[in-house]
């Protein structure tokens, strides 16, 4: 639950606080506010409930705000970036300390359900990803600049490669395909957690035992 709760007081919670103290200010220039999100806010990217979860409240705050603050001249964007590399991202002791911590922390019941070597591939793979990012912010800069300087801003801007074609998959293709394309573009789980395996093979066990029974039967 502290991350759920530290997630929301960084990401929603801290971007409230902030606007509401300026708000004031804002309605009297007929200012601006652009915000920074995620597209995780609008789409289930997998292991990432936390976090998207925050930024989806975030959302739905920036894009009620734009409607309030219409009437007042004030203009409201945000801002969707694609994968950057930033703050610890690249960082392998930050990885291996946030994953000594999870293991510690998780409960033991919990723990032997998922397995140790579950938890280590899903490390392993957001890791990865991070590593993976890309480490040209400018996109996001130029993004940010022509969010406050233009004349006509638009609600939503995607910033970097492939934001575009996400939202596009996400919002016009099946279910079906968009949950496969989640699935296949982030986390690339190959392990079941421990209590799955247990059972399949518990199940397939199962089968082939019946199966030589059935055969005996035959026989005789």
């Amino acid at each position: 639950m502290s991350n759920y709760r530290g997630c929301m007081e960084v990401n929603f919670f801290g971007t409230l606080s902030v606007t509401k103290s300026f708000l004031p200010l804002q309605r009297q220039a007929k200012g601006r506010i652009v915000t920074i999100s995620s597209p995780a806010g609008d789409q289930p990217f997998p292991c990432l409930a936390a976090y998207g979860a925050s930024k989806a409240a975030l959302n739905l705050f920036i894009n009620t705000l734009r409607h309030e603050l219409e009437p007042w001249g004030v203009r409201v964007s945000t801002i969707l970036p694609s994968s950057y590399k930033t703050g610890q991202s690249s960082n392998h002791a930050y990885w291996e300390q946030q994953h000594k911590h999870l293991l510690q922390s998780l409960p033991p019941g919990l723990l032997e359900e998922y397995g140790e070597d579950y938890v280590t591939e899903t490390k392993e793979l957001f890791q990865s990803h991070a590593c993976q990012a890309n480490t040209d912010l400018s996109p996001v800069i130029n993004t940010i600049v022509q969010a406050l300087l233009s004349p006509q801003p638009q609600a939503r801007y995607f910033a970097g490669p492939g934001v575009g074609l996400m939202y596009f998959i996400h919002s016009y293709c099946p279910f079906s395909i968009s949950n496969r394309f989640l699935q296949k573009l982030f986390v690339k789980k190959k392990l079941m957690p421990r209590a799955l395996r247990k059972q399949s093979s518990f199940d397939l066990n199962l089968s082939l035992h019946n199966n030589n029974n059935n055969n005996e039967e035959k026989l005789k």
